[in-house]
């Protein structure tokens, strides 16, 4: 019996689409630590008009088939906002991503690979920095440690074999991207405390919770801070205004008032932590549908969200701020806020800081302070085309 050749596509029409959308539930299946995502979200993410990302960048999918069989996917993709990022910042000029990807085997693995990449510098890209899907806000990076547990919400998880296939296709890593967890079940150690009541003492800070009602402003503060405490960040791209409100709408659904913080420092807004219920607890089991009756259980969960892991997936200060004491007292006592009324309203036991980038001293220093550990590495990878 002769194995059917390989043959790589690009995605043309609805049909192809499916199959890349579906691609990922069937090779997945047999891992017990995978989520499905919802797969209406995944539609969204990759169709332009709905996913605003799309307005600042190009992208092009495609499909691995032996015969009849879809053995693999990958996106390649190109963002201008990217492009136009200093490049000792990690993005710059020429530097293109591939994403989405999923392989049944390492020559799927590489001749995907190679087909991103032959797109790529056809686009006139001159280097590659992946896995990257699609957005640096979305899901980068590789899962290289940490296998043995599910992610969290809006965190990725793959095979441990594309590790090895992507370092042998000549990938280095870039950067690391680092989630720490802790049991939130406990109080900090006396020093955090010390600190987070000096600041309650402080009456130059105002460390309030976000109010819904006013969803617009809120929102509008902390993309504006984001823009700002980041942008000196390793991978930093700015969010647009039309990604600030799609953004806003989907994570709606998640946003509890009491574990979402702005701090104020004489009345202005100078720092924000965000932290949602762990929604991946619920939908694991749907296996990405929503209908006939998931959505039902969705809905009841999000009304009284208990659940055991809360993530914190974003915080800022603002730059003038960083690295002062003040950023860190800021720091500790939004964690320290949202851990009290995470235990005490949503019944969660465990929490999840990240991603954090490896070289990041002042977010590495207050998870160490609070006795939170490294639980997951995710590893970007670069290469010259």
């Amino acid at each position: 019996m002769t194995t059917a050749e390989l043959v790589i596509t690009p995605v043309k029409g609805k049909r192809d689409f499916n199959a890349f959308v579906d691609c990922a539930y069937r090779l997945n299946a047999g891992d017990p630590n995978w989520v499905p995502p919802l797969r209406a979200e995944v539609v969204e993410l990759l169709t332009p008009g709905k996913n605003p990302f799309h307005e600042h960048a190009d992208m092009q999918l495609f499909l691995a088939r032996r015969g009849r069989e879809i053995v693999g996917r990958i996106s390649a993709h190109i963002d201008h906002l990217a492009l136009k990022q200093p490049p000792a910042q990690g993005m710059g000029p020429g530097t293109g991503n591939w994403g989405m990807f999923e392989a049944a085997d390492e020559e799927t693995a590489r001749a995907l690979i190679a087909t991103a990449e032959d797109w790529l510098r056809t686009q006139g890209m001159t280097r590659v920095l992946a896995p990257i899907s699609l957005s640096v806000w979305e899901e980068p990076g590789l899962l290289v440690k940490g296998f043995d547990h599910p992610p969290t919400v809006m965190m990725g998880h793959n095979s441990p074999l594309y590790r090895g296939w992507i370092e042998g296709d000549g990938y280095e890593r870039a950067k690391s991207l680092m989630t720490y967890e802790l049991d939130i079940t406990k109080e900090f150690p006396p020093l955090v405390q010390r600190i987070v009541a000096s600041g309650e003492r402080n009456k130059r800070i105002n460390v309030r919770e976000v109010e819904l009602k006013e969803f617009k402003r809120e929102a509008g503060i902390v993309i504006d801070l984001v823009n700002d405490a980041w942008s000196n960040n390793w991978g930093f791209v700015p969010f647009t205004q039309d990604e600030a409100k799609y953004a806003g709408k989907k994570m709606k659904p998640l946003i509890r008032e009491d574990l979402n913080m702005v701090a104020e420092l004489d009345g202005e807004p100078v720092a924000f932590m965000l932290t949602w219920s762990n929604i991946n607890e619920v939908i694991r089991p749907f296996n990405g549908k929503l209908f006939p009756f998931n959505w039902i259980k969705l809905l009841k969960w999000l009304r009284n969200p208990q659940t055991n892991t809360m993530r914190v997936p974003l915080m800022g200060v603002r730059k003038d701020l960083q690295n002062s004491r003040l950023a860190s007292q800021l720091a500790f006592m939004m964690i320290e806020f949202i851990r009290r009324n995470s235990v005490a309203r949503y019944g969660a036991t465990r929490g999840e800081i990240g991603w954090i980038l490896e070289d990041n001293q002042g977010m590495v220093a207050i998870a160490d302070a609070i006795d939170s550990t490294i639980n997951k590495e995710y590893r970007v990878y670069e290469k010259t085309l």
